[in-house]
């Protein structure tokens, strides 16, 4: 074992150790931020809490033209875990432990690379990707950095991932009128009725979308997760609340999207709106969209890290993209592992992630 990959290890020991699952979210300013601060000599370090558990640290050293970001909150344990989730353990090929995977390993390397190396780098460390909520982010991008690229580490198997779809979270209610349940009924009567002829409406739509394609990436992605409402069998059902998320191709218009969604039945939801919005990567129209994605291959083809294909899971990397930055995703792992009972890393994935970061990083002395 090289001794990168052994300071990894040590760090990745350390980090798992801290409990950052999100939700509950009860992360402050301490904790894990504190082992992070003592272990980033020369940085110039920013923590910022944003509430509800929302906390960014911002480490500089020197003037990098990278910056670095990986979230340290994990996903809840299942009851599936054969030990504690808390404590690291190390296979001959693999390092098991809540958020090894996703994403502390990529975190941890970061924080040897940072002790194994003088050269100029930049990190951004934040707690609230797992629970959509881009306060960190959104905090962070208030204030405008002079940076070439930001690299956001996720499970892509060492591979820079240029383009992912965006997803959206949308909250509607349908609004019926209570009554017995023996008579004959309008349309409009049930909420319930209304929102299962929504269901079937939007399902045959997504159906429609089938042949969209954009950087390997084909059709719409979605999903109807909750529908609440009624009483009972015999009487007609007043409200229905009805929650679902769509992933759309870069291509396509998300607000458009939204609209068709909102008017596929009459009557229309009497309530409808977002409850969290994640655009594509790479943000924009299509033709931004591919500017965006050309610039960011050119960029992963300079630092040499091999380009893989789109992927259907949502990064924040979308954000820094919105933003403007030339942005991609890089990390050790596989999503097959992420959230995951026993959620484990390749120990030889997070070697070579540490060994290319510290090849990026080294370049710049």
């Amino acid at each position: 074992m090289d001794a990168l990959l052994k300071d990894t290890l040590t760090h990745l020991q350390a980090l798992v150790g801290f409990d950052t699952r999100n939700p509950p979210r009860t992360i402050g300013t301490g904790g894990i931020f504190d082992y992070l601060r003592a272990n980033l000599p020369g940085f110039d370090v920013q923590v910022t809490d944003f509430g509800a558990g929302a906390v960014n640290l911002y480490a500089v050293r020197g003037k990098p033209k990278y910056l670095f970001n990986v979230h340290l909150d994990t996903v809840p344990d299942s009851p599936h875990w054969t030990a504690s989730p808390f404590e690291l353990r190390l296979t001959e090929d693999r390092a098991i432990g809540l958020g090894s995977c996703d994403i502390k390993g990529a975190a941890a390397a970061l924080v040897a690379v940072a002790n194994a190396t003088q050269g100029d780098m930049a990190l951004l460390l934040s707690t609230d990707e797992e629970a959509n909520d881009a306060r960190c982010i959104d905090g962070f991008l208030k204030v405008p950095r002079d940076y070439e690229a930001i690299i956001v580490a996720e499970p892509t198997r060492g591979e820079a991932v240029l383009a992912h779809r965006g997803i959206h979270s949308v909250q509607m209610r349908f609004q019926g009128r209570a009554g017995h349940a023996s008579g004959e009924q309008k349309p409009s009567d049930s909420a319930l009725h209304q929102a299962i002829r929504w269901g079937a409406a939007a399902l045959d739509h997504v159906q429609a979308q089938s042949h969209e394609r954009f950087g390997g990436l084909t059709g719409l992605r979605f999903n109807i997760g909750k529908v609440e409402g009624g009483i009972k069998a015999n009487v007609i059902a007043p409200t229905a609340d009805v929650r679902f998320g769509f992933r759309p191709l870069p291509s396509m218009d998300a607000d458009g999207l939204l609209e068709t969604f909102r008017t596929l039945v009459e009557p229309h939801p009497v309530e409808y709106g977002e409850t969290f919005r994640g655009d594509s990567l790479p943000a924009g129209d299509t033709a931004t969209a591919e500017a965006r994605r050309l610039a960011a291959r050119d960029l992963a083809d300079e630092l040499g890290i091999p380009v893989g294909n789109a992927v259907d899971f949502w990064t924040e990397a979308a954000l820094f993209s919105k933003a403007g930055y030339t942005s991609f995703v890089y990390g050790p792992g596989d999503i097959a592992q992420a959230h995951s009972a026993d959620e484990w890393v390749a120990l030889d994935q997070l070697a070579h992630y540490a060994q290319t970061i510290h090849r990026i990083v080294d370049r710049a002395l």
